[in-house]
């Protein structure tokens, strides 16, 4: 069974930085591609960024090119999303995701991130 729970979620003001963690539970961790979504007050979830299962590949939305960096460590059954200039526009609740283009995708139960301007 996967069990994925967010943290370093919090207030920040704008140009500020958060790092997120996922720490994740899963049979092997690195079988899994990881994501990482967000969803904003009234808005559908969207999706930031795609970690492959080695780490060595990585997509991101326009929205976070440049200003965020997905990454894992797979010894440690971690994902990452390291988040750098941050706008009022990227306040919500962020949330990881296990195999994200998968039948079945595994999500946590989200970190609110909040951008003060």
């Amino acid at each position: 069974q996967v069990q994925l729970v967010e943290s370093g979620g919090g207030l920040v003001q704008t140009g500020g930085s958060l790092r997120l963690s996922c720490a994740a539970s899963v049979g092997t961790f690195s079988n899994y591609a990881m994501g990482w979504f967000r969803q904003a007050p009234g808005k559908e979830r969207e999706f930031v960024a795609l970690i492959n299962l080695n780490g060595a590949t990585t997509y991101y939305a326009d929205s976070a090119k440049g200003r965020f960096k997905i990454s894992r460590d797979n010894g440690e059954n971690r994902l990452y999303l390291q988040l750098n200039s941050l706008k009022p526009e990227d306040t919500a609740v962020y949330y990881c995701v296990a195999d994200p283009r998968g039948p079945e995708p595994k999500w946590g139960q989200g970190t609110q991130v909040t951008v003060a301007s």
